[in-house]
């Protein structure tokens, strides 16, 4: 059987169902980030699936070329579901197994790997060939939710199918809920109760999964998302006296601390958590994001004041920027593929005119080929508002609001790209009605928005005061066709 493997080197492998199989994707996430963030988990968490991280773990270890390592993990994955699973099943076994069969394949070991490819097949016939296990789809789905955002509808999927098998499963419940209530976070977060799924999900969870202080954590964050602040605060103090030592959920109650206006008590629970894991990515983003808070409730209130007081602000406000840069310089230090960090610390430099630093990061964000499209809209619409406001470089973000508003994603972003376009539009028109840019941008933000005969009406104003305007021509040529 060895030298069979060895003649068709993947087509038993391939037949596995592990993380090697899973398209788990080097280019999608930042190996050193992630790695640090299991082993977090493997230090703080109290949870018997454990041989979950192990088993992700290794893939990592097989990412970065470390064979020795990937083994240790697996083996360490190996003991955690013997030491949890004493009377239960093998199924559990499956994806540990498959990733050795991997592992021992890529060292040449091909006797190994066959071994390996065995036990899988055994434990199958022992469950009769079923082809579908929960434990499979979960530990998939958890491991799609770990490894990186672009990957978080397939782990919904993939926790639906455990939860089809095991409806009742806490850990599948929990799992569920988490992914559910991330991906309604990619929309801000700002749906109405009636179309957040999350809500009811997460609620559950917290009902099957009394211990889970993290669960709890992320009950209380949707319910403020909802403006429900003061029911989800009491989850939130709930959680910290039940994980007092728990690094991911001081994260997410400084997240609630700060957007409930409450930036000291965030920055104490964030400095805390920091303490117990110093090279977070995350943490350094949030203890910066609380900086910025700071600086901007600072720079608003100087301007009221008296020139004494200016001045001490002033000395103030520097210390708050060059906080919000350190720790901003630090989160993308610690993982260069936080898109939304490079987006904060390109605005953070503009408030302390550090205009090439700005342009040099806006840039750097600008050149990464796997950009979400809500990325893409937040980025532009910050470029857009760089180049107009720092920049006073009018034409250059009129063509970045242009970028942002044509991604069809609703947001928060697309609404002020649309506002901003409208805004410079009037203004063009106001100061010279026969100003033929006015009506054409008008009409480019009426097109953009389904509005054909408003786009129409525009476009035929900007050719009456600019005739030969090719552009303007191919526009109202499109839009009529379209009518």
């Amino acid at each position: 059987m060895s030298e069979s493997l060895k003649g068709k080197p993947k087509q038993h492998l391939e037949q596995l169902k592990c993380h090697f199989t899973w398209k788990l994707l080097l280019k999608d996430t930042d190996l050193e980030e992630l790695e640090d963030r299991l082993c977090d988990q493997l230090t703080f968490y109290v949870t018997k699936n454990k041989y979950m991280v192990y088993n992700l773990l290794a893939y990592v270890m097989h990412l970065k070329g470390d064979y020795t390592k990937a083994i240790a993990n697996l083996q360490k994955a190996e003991e955690m579901i013997k030491e949890n699973n004493p009377d239960g099943t093998d199924q559990k076994y499956l994806v540990t197994y498959g990733n050795y069969a991997w592992v021992f394949y890529y060292l040449n070991q091909y006797e190994d790997a066959q071994k390996y490819i065995e036990k899988v097949e055994k434990i199958y016939k022992e469950l009769k060939d079923k082809p579908d296990i929960a434990d499979i789809y979960g530990e998939k789905a958890w491991s799609l939710l770990t490894f990186c955002g672009k990957y978080y509808e397939d782990a919904k999927q993939c926790f639906e199918k455990a939860l089809e098998l095991e409806p009742e499963d806490p850990e599948w419940i929990t799992g569920y809920a988490t992914v559910v209530y991330r991906l309604e976070g990619f929309y801000g977060g700002n749906c109405p109760a009636s179309e957040c799924k999350s809500l009811d999900l997460l609620k559950r969870a917290v009902e099957k999964n009394p211990n889970d202080a993290v669960v709890k954590a992320l009950l209380a964050l949707k319910l403020q998302d909802l403006d429900r602040t003061d029911e989800g605060r009491p989850y939130i103090e709930e959680a910290i006296k039940q994980a007092p030592n728990l690094p991911c959920l001081f994260r997410h109650a400084a997240k609630f601390y700060r957007r409930a206006g409450m930036v000291d008590e965030a920055l104490r629970v964030q400095k805390t958590a920091l303490g117990l894991i110093p090279n977070s990515a995350s943490l350094h983003h949030q203890i910066g994001l609380c900086y910025r808070q700071k600086y901007l409730i600072y720079k608003k209130q100087s301007e009221s004041r008296n020139s004494h007081n200016r001045y001490k602000d002033s000395e103030e406000v520097k210390d708050l920027i060059q906080n919000t840069l350190f720790h901003f310089e630090k989160t993308l230090e610690l993982k260069k593929t936080f898109i939304f960090a490079y987006i904060d610390l390109a605005n953070m430099y503009s408030e302390a005119k550090e205009y090439r630093k700005a342009e040099d990061t806006f840039r750097t964000v600008m050149a990464f080929t796997n950009l979400e499209e809500e990325e893409k809209q937040q980025i532009y619409y910050n470029y857009g508002y760089f180049k107009e406001y720092h920049m006073k470089s009018e034409a250059e973000a009129i063509d970045y609001y242009k970028k942002s508003l044509q991604i069809t994603l609703l947001g928060s972003k697309r609404e002020l790209c649309e506002e901003s376009l409208k805004r410079i539009s009037l203004r063009k028109i106001r100061n010279n009605i026969h100003d033929a840019e006015g009506f054409a941008l008008l009409g480019f933000v009426h097109k953009t928005n389904g509005e054909r005969n408003e786009a129409i009406d525009c476009y035929e104003k900007a050719l009456k005061y600019d005739p030969y305007n090719e552009e303007y021509v191919s526009e109202l040529s499109e839009l009529k066709m379209m009518i």
